[in-house]
């Protein structure tokens, strides 16, 4: 057992959370309406901190299992602001208090070897998301009512997934055998010649930001493959004020559990570059390579993503819609409302049935 604490980043003015606001990347307190550069809320915490005044964490905290045991898989907390249990999964490293909705961040979840290197900021605000799903949705002809109901769409969340982002260098070689033929008539006469060559390849590859899923549940890694690219020359340091008025998911695949599969994509990464440069020829065989990683750079990030989900009733299939919080780019899988197609289905066969009719009359 081990004590865990539970942050709320607030306002200096009076006392209220504030939320991270992606449209002017600032932080937004909904009750005095004032607002904080990320450099600002970070010297107020600094300059609290010195002064042992607990600003921006809870006093109160229960004990809970400790994060690192596997048979952990909920937490429980109390919220800084009223008090009332929050209760989470073991993976939750941020989330809104269910009584005051005031966001809160399990500091013990986002410490030590959990601690992210860097995140990707949201960059849509919610209300554009909002838009972007009514629209993107609007175009499904076929989709229930019920997945952009009202109800639904509060339910639309921005949540950091976390990811594994890998760098690599390689130095290779790559050797194959190739043919060409050259084919002439003389008189009756047809003659063929083979031309045989050995090619060989050297030299050094560079790869930037593999993107790896680095969560067990949920749909996470189908989310991101769907949604990408994500311009992570734009992530930076890991800061927890970010999270604020955000849900945030803490890794539970390690890299190491992943490492050989990892090396595995760098190489067969770099061989396909170097036989791409193999061109000419009329076939190409007896290819080997040999490539050797001379450099391999791992960061753990949290990475942006607007998401609703719904499940149909009587069908335990899960469906999605996923917006890149920083691009827009969209993507979900979405359910089929099987009365709307049987109407469809029944007003096309109707309209032609009419059509074959007075085609009918016409000719004879």
């Amino acid at each position: 057992m081990s004590e865990n604490s539970v942050l709320t980043t607030k306002c200096p003015n009076c006392g209220g959370p504030l939320l991270f606001e992606p449209k002017d990347q600032k932080f937004h307190c909904q009750y005095c309406q004032s607002s904080f550069t990320e450099a600002e809320v970070t010297a107020i915490a600094a300059k609290q901190e010195e002064a042992k005044v607990k600003d921006v964490e809870s006093p109160k905290s229960v004990k809970v299992a400790d994060d690192s045991e596997e048979t952990a898989d909920v937490g429980i907390f109390l919220c800084p602001s009223c008090g009332a249990q929050i209760v989470t999964e073991a993976t939750t490293a941020s989330t809104f208090c269910y009584y005051c909705h005031n966001p809160v961040t399990i500091s013990s979840r986002l410490s030590g070897k959990f601690l992210p290197e860097k995140i990707l900021p949201f960059q849509i605000e919610r209300k554009d998301a909002e838009t972007k799903f009514l629209d993107w949705v609007g175009r499904k002809k076929f989709v229930p009512t019920a997945f952009f109901d009202k109800k639904q769409i509060q339910n639309l969340s921005g949540v950091y997934f976390p990811y594994w982002a890998v760098n690599a260098d390689l130095t290779g070689e790559l050797s194959a055998r190739a043919q060409n033929f050259r084919v002439w008539e003389e008189g009756d006469t047809e003659y063929t010649e083979t031309s045989v060559y050995q090619i060989e390849r050297a030299g050094d590859t560079s790869f930037k930001n593999l993107v790896k899923n680095a969560l067990q549940k949920n749909l996470s890694d189908k989310l991101v493959g769907a949604v990408q690219p994500f311009d992570l020359s734009k992530a930076i340091d890991f800061k927890s004020q970010y999270l604020s008025g955000f849900l945030t998911e803490k890794r539970d695949i390690e890299f190491a559990d992943m490492k050989g599969e990892v090396e595995q994509e760098f190489h067969n990464y770099a061989t396909s570059l170097m036989e791409n440069t193999i061109s000419g020829y009329a076939t190409v065989d007896s290819v080997h390579a040999n490539q050797q990683i001379t450099a391999l750079d791992e960061d753990y990030v949290l990475l942006p993503i607007w998401l609703v989900t719904y499940r149909e009733s009587g069908n335990n299939k899960l469906f999605y819609y996923a917006m890149n919080g920083q691009t827009g780019k969209v993507a979900g899988v979405l359910p089929i409302d099987k009365g709307k197609l049987l109407r469809a289905s029944s007003l096309i066969f109707l309209i032609l049935l009419v059509l074959g009719v007075i085609v009918g009359y016409m000719l004879s």
